[in-house]
């Protein structure tokens, strides 16, 4: 049987994306996503929460990353979700999960906000 594994998240940029080469040569990006939540409590109270995705993108989209996304930017984002686990300075295994990014488009609002535009960054 085949499987799919594919995620969809529009949130807001929280800090600019940090572009970097790896030692092997390869460019990437990484930044986090947060994407809010609202609902009602018992008492009919809104109550409202945010999470915070980490994102990853490789090669040529991570230079795209780094030259088109900034901080607080709408982004529309779809890729894979991927855990991996490394030993951290206190000797301890952690587990991490990341969401790597294959299409992104950059939403920004018309100078009077009624209209909204796209840029689509998309990996090769």
């Amino acid at each position: 049987m085949k499987s799919l594994n594919r995620v969809t998240i529009l949130g807001h940029i929280v800090a600019n994306p940090e572009l970097r080469t790896t030692k092997n040569g390869k460019h990437v990006s990484t930044f986090a996503l947060a994407t809010n939540n609202e609902w009602y409590d018992n008492d009919g109270v809104v109550q409202k929460s945010t999470d915070y995705h980490r994102i990853v993108a490789w090669e040529g989209l991570a230079k795209l990353c780094g030259q088109y996304l900034k901080k607080g930017s709408p982004l529309l984002l779809e890729g894979r979700l991927t855990n991996r686990s490394y030993t951290g300075k206190d000797e301890m295994r952690h587990y991490i999960t990341e969401v790597v990014a294959k299409n992104m488009h950059i939403l920004e609002w018309g100078k009077e906000k009624k209209q909204l535009h796209s840029k689509e960054l998309v990996s090769a």
